[in-house]
């Protein structure tokens, strides 16, 4: 009579025998905190120029205002003032979102390098441990074959 081979056993050797590198694990745990680390120092340098540049653009503003304010000898010199500070306020405007634009164009820029440097560094320790697991998962289904017969 024919006897049904018991695949619990081999699947037991098997995963037993199974080659499990948590080293794998805990590297990709760094390489991930790195590159968290990497993309918080972007992200905090860009505020922290931002709010420079908020900064020196309210400062301008108040003290142009502090010129509107001023007492004027003639009326006229009301609207001209008036007209001066809309201009100056203008260009102000104009310069600083332009400085803005750059700040995000250079977060931009770093953010893509970073994510291609990421992408690169994974990619190849994938291809690696996919290398390493295929090896390693030949071998072990060996051993648990021949254990088996």
């Amino acid at each position: 009579m024919a006897k049904t081979q018991d695949y619990t056993k081999v699947m037991q050797d098997m995963m037993a025998n199974f080659p499990m590198d948590t080293s794998k694990f805990q590297g990709a745990f760094k390489s991930q905190a790195a590159l968290g680390e990497k993309m918080s120092k972007v992200a905090l340098d860009a505020a922290e120029k931002s709010a420079e540049l908020s900064t020196k653009w309210t400062k301008d503003t108040i003290a142009k205002v502090g010129d509107l304010t001023t007492t004027k000898e003639e009326p006229a010199d009301y609207a001209k003032a008036a007209s001066d500070f809309a201009s100056a306020a203008a260009e102000m405007a104009s310069e600083n979102m332009a400085a803005f634009a750059e700040i995000a164009k250079k977060v931009q820029m770093e953010t893509v390098e970073l994510m291609m440097a990421a992408g690169k560094d994974i990619s190849e320790e994938a291809s690696a441990s996919v290398k390493k697991a295929t090896a390693d998962m030949g071998a072990a289904a060996k051993k648990a074959t021949s254990a088996a017969k």
